[in-house]
C-alpha cells in the first residue's frame, strides 16, 4: 500500500513539474517557437558572465580563492588556466587593473559562445523553423561544455582581439535595433492604454480619462527626465568641445523629433518621449567614453549607472524577444516604418470576448505557424531574425559589462592610458545614436513623403 502511494505521489510530482516547466518556459509541442528557452539560455549566460567578471577572472590572475585552488588541484590545469587568463592582453596591468582586465576577458567567454550559438541557430532555423523549438536539453549541454572548454583558451587573439571588435560593431547595430524595440513596446503600450480608456468610456462616458492622464503624466515625466539629463551632462561633462557638440546635437535631435511628431498624425507623444530619454542615455554613454579626464569625471571609475541602464534595456529586449506577439513582424521593413502598434495576427476576440491584441503574450508563445480564418498560413521562417537579435543582445551585454572593452587606467595627466579605444567607442556610439534618431524621424516622415503607400 505504501509503495503504491509513493508511486502515485512521484507521478503527480513529475507531472506537475513538467506542467510548471511548460508554463514558465513554453512547450516544445508542434506550433510553438522555443523563444522562451532561447531567452533562458541567454539569461544564464549573462549570470555566468557576472560570475566570471567579478569572481572567476580575478581569482585566477591573483591565484587566490577556491576557484583557483580547484584548478590547481587538477594536475596540469592550474598553469594552463593561469596563462590563458593572464596572457599578453593583460600582462601590462597590475593589481586591480589586472583583475579588471581578466574580468573583462571572463565576460567575453560566455557572450562569445551565445553570439556564435544564436548565429548558428539563425542559419539552421532559416532552413528549418522547427529546429528553434527542438533539442533544447542537448543545446544547453553543449553550451555548458563549450563554456568549460573556453576556460583554457587564451584571451588573445580570440576574445580580447577578434570578439572585442565584433562585439563593438554588433553592439552599435543593437543600439539602432533597441530603438525599434522601444518603438514597438511604446506603440503597443500607448494603444493598450488608449483602448482601455475607450472601453471605460463606452461603459460610462468620462470614466476612461484616468488612462489618458497616465499617458500624459508618463510623457511629462520622461521629457522632464530627458531635459534634466541634458542639464546634468552640460554641468558634469563640460570643458571639451566634443562633449559640448554631442550634448547640443542630442538636444537638437530631441527638439526635432518632437516637433516633427507633433506636426502630424504619425506616432505618439509617448513614443517620442521614450526616444528622447534613450537619446540622452546614448549621449551619456558617448561623453563618458571621452579619454580626457579634465572633462570626463567618470574616467577611471566603473560606470555603475551605465551598467544598470544597459542591463535594464537588455531586460526589456529579452522580454520583447521572448514574449512579444509583434516581435517578428516589427523586424520586417514595413514593420520598422509602421507608426502604429502592429496588431497580433490573433487580434480578433474569441467567443468569450477575450482580446488577444495586447503588448505581450498572455498565453503560451507566439506560434511558428498560424492558420488564419481565410485559410492562409503564416510560416515560422521569420524566427531566424529573433536569433540574430539574441546574438546582437549578447554583444550588447558584453560591451555594457566591460565599458565597451576598456580598462579604467588613468595616467598622471588625467588621460586614459589607451585614448584610441575611447575615441573609437565615442565614434561608434555617436554614429549609432544618430542612426537611431534618424530612423525614428524617418518613420514619422515616410507616410508624408509617400502618401500613397500604406504604412499601417
Amino acid at each position: 500500500m505504501g509503495s503504491t502511494v509513493s508511486l502515485g505521489l512521484a507521478y503527480c510530482c513529475c507531472t506537475q513539474t513538467g506542467n510548471l516547466c511548460n508554463s514558465c518556459l513554453g512547450s516544445t509541442a508542434e506550433g510553438t517557437s522555443g523563444r522562451k528557452r532561447a531567452v533562458l539560455l541567454l539569461v544564464m549566460a549573462i549570470l555566468v558572465a557576472f560570475w566570471f567578471q567579478y569572481s572567476v577572472g580575478p581569482s585566477i590572475v591573483t591565484e587566490s580563492g577556491w576557484i583557483w585552488r580547484t584548478y590547481r588541484a587538477i594536475p596540469g590545469t592550474g598553469r594552463l588556466v593561469y596563462s590563458a587568463w593572464s596572457d599578453s592582453s593583460c600582462s601590462s596591468y597590475e593589481g586591480k587593473l589586472l583583475s579588471q582586465c581578466a574580468g573583462n576577458a571572463g565576460v567575453y567567454r560566455p557572450m562569445f559562445l551565445t553570439t556564435v550559438f544564436f548565429l548558428i541557430s539563425a542559419i539552421a532555423v532559416h532552413a528549418n523553423p522547427s529546429l528553434n523549438r527542438e533539442a533544447w536539453p542537448a543545446k544547453y549541454t553543449v553550451f555548458f561544455f563549450a563554456l568549460l572548454f573556453t576556460m583554457f583558451i587564451p584571451n588573445n587573439p580570440l576574445f580580447t582581439g577578434f570578439y572585442l571588435w565584433v562585439a563593438r560593431l554588433a553592439a552599435a547595430a543593437f543600439v539602432v535595433l533597441q530603438q525599434i524595440i522601444l518603438i514597438d513596446v511604446s506603440y503597443n503600450l500607448n494603444d493598450d492604454w488608449v483602448e482601455r480608456s475607450n472601453e471605460l468610456d463606452r461603459i460610462s462616458y468620462g470614466e476612461g480619462v484616468g488612462w489618458i492622464r497616465l499617458i500624459l503624466g508618463t510623457t511629462i515625466v520622461l521629457y522632464g527626465s530627458a531635459l534634466t539629463g541634458i542639464g546634468l551632462l552640460y554641468h558634469f561633462f563640460d570643458g571639451c568641445p566634443e562633449n559640448t557638440w554631442v550634448i547640443t546635437l542630442t538636444l537638437l535631435g530631441i527638439v526635432a523629433l518632437t516637433a516633427i511628431q507633433l506636426s502630424g498624425d504619425e506616432g505618439s507623444v509617448l513614443t517620442s518621449s521614450i526616444m528622447s530619454v534613450y537619446a540622452v542615455y546614448l549621449a551619456f554613454s558617448i561623453v563618458s567614453k571621452n579619454p580626457n579626464g579634465t572633462c570626463n569625471p567618470r574616467l577611471g571609475h566603473q560606470d555603475v549607472w551605465g551598467i544598470v541602464v544597459g542591463l535594464t534595456l537588455t531586460t526589456i529586449s529579452l522580454a520583447w524577444t521572448g514574449f512579444s506577439w509583434t516581435a517578428e513582424r516589427r523586424l520586417n521593413l514595413d514593420g520598422v516604418q509602421n507608426t502604429r502598434a502592429i496588431p497580433s495576427e490573433n487580434a480578433a476576440s474569441d467567443s468569450d470576448g477575450v482580446n488577444l491584441d495586447v503588448p505581450f503574450m498572455a498565453a503560451e508563445e507566439q506560434p511558428t505557424g498560424i492558420v488564419m480564418s481565410s485559410g492562409s498560413t503564416r510560416s515560422g521562417s521569420d524566427l531566424w531574425k529573433i536569433n540574430v537579435v539574441m546574438a546582437l543582445i549578447s554583444c550588447w551585454v558584453a560591451m555594457t559589462l566591460t565599458g565597451w572593452g576598456t580598462v579604467d587606467n588613468v595616467d598622471d595627466n588625467l588621460r586614459a592610458a589607451n585614448p584610441t579605444a575611447g575615441r573609437v567607442n565615442m565614434a561608434i556610439l555617436g554614429v549609432s545614436q544618430w542612426l537611431a534618431i534618424g530612423l525614428y524621424i524617418w518613420t514619422l516622415l515616410a507616410p508624408r513623403i509617400f502618401p500613397d503607400r500604406d504604412f499601417s
